[in-house]
């Protein structure tokens, strides 16, 4: 099978097409054509030995996919060839198939095209969990998303609306602002522009409930800093590429709660409450509460382009690759 090979721990620009061998069907699982790859953090990570589950050389990059089912193990009665899936991969997804355990396949609407259903494992996965399940979102909560724009913080932003929260959304361009805006989000800070306290400020003068931080870095603490009592900051993940310290005094003055989101092992651990919320995701977009951003498709040729436009905090929305 064609795929986008990872042969060395040498980063994106080591990557190459070429071929890898089908993969086998094992017990349990089904063989899927993938139609549609979406591309997250993880992969650059992966590429470089410095993600915590490390496939063994060469294998393709790829997190998240959509496709077809081809075949299925003799054991396997949940899906059946022909199915249109999409799910949550170790590794594999830029490649033209994959194998994947039946349990973590989930089924499409009809009418969802599978650049919208590869958008949904990871970004709205982790979204749903963290904002209801981790951070108690309610209605008429205000919701701080920072890195809005990317496919993560759109995903994030498109909930918080759709729970009924107030969200404002932190960018850092012109472009990314109005692409948040159509997404929902109440107010814009453009923080290339001001102090992210100082835009928080001026919208919740009182403090914010819930921070949504898959960046990390300077902005950390200012987002900590501007919670309200007994606010919650849900740490995502670390896209700016450092890992902050925080003074735990703040945690005690405000009566606040710093709170990790791995929705991986949660996925891992409970899969029938993952199966749930995606239930509850799938039923979001029949509705129309929440609709994917989704560049144009990159063929599979192009996969690192997309790869270092991630890479660069260039993408608005979610980026995808057809392989």
């Amino acid at each position: 099978m064609r795929a986008l090979i990872c042969s060395t721990l040498d980063g994106i620009d080591a990557l190459t097409v070429g071929e890898l061998p089908d993969p086998e069907l094992t017990a349990g699982s089904a063989r899927v054509r993938i139609e549609a790859a979406g591309v997250n953090f993880p992969d650059l990570l992966v590429t470089r030995g410095l993600y915590q589950d490390q496939p063994q050389l060469p294998f393709a990059p790829g997190m998240e996919m959509a496709g077809t089912v081809v075949e299925t193990a003799d054991d396997v009665t949940s899906v059946a060839a022909g199915d249109r899936v999409f799910g949550f991969l170790p590794h594999g997804g830029f490649a033209e198939q994959t194998v994947a355990p039946a349990g973590a396949l989930y089924p499409m609407p009809h009418s969802m095209s599978f650049e919208t259903a590869a958008a949904l494992p990871i970004a709205y996965g982790t979204g749903y969990h963290a904002l209801v399940d981790r951070g108690r979102l309610a209605s008429g909560d205000t919701l701080v998303v920072l890195g809005a724009a990317g496919g993560v913080g759109m995903a994030a932003v498109q909930i918080g609306v759709a729970v009924g929260a107030k969200v404002v959304g932190a960018v850092s361009s012109e472009a990314k602002g109005r692409a948040v805006a159509s997404a929902g989000a109440t107010e814009v800070i453009r923080y290339d522009q001001e102090a992210l306290r100082d835009g928080l400020r001026r919208f919740a003068p009182d403090g914010v409930d819930v921070v949504y931080d898959p960046v990390g870095g300077d902005m950390t603490e200012a987002a900590f800093r501007s919670l309200a009592w007994e606010g919650r900051h849900l740490v995502i993940g670390f896209a700016a590429g450092s890992i902050p310290a925080l003074p735990v005094n703040l945690a005690l003055l405000k009566g606040a709660s710093l709170v990790g989101v791995f929705w991986g092992r949660f996925a891992t651990i409970d899969p029938a409450a993952n199966r749930a919320n995606f239930v509850s995701l799938t039923r979001m977009w029949e509705e129309r509460r929440i609709d994917p951003v989704v560049s144009d498709p990159y063929p599979l040729d192009d996969a690192v382009e997309a790869m270092h436009l991630l890479a660069g905090r260039a993408a608005i929305g979610k980026l995808i690759v057809r392989p």
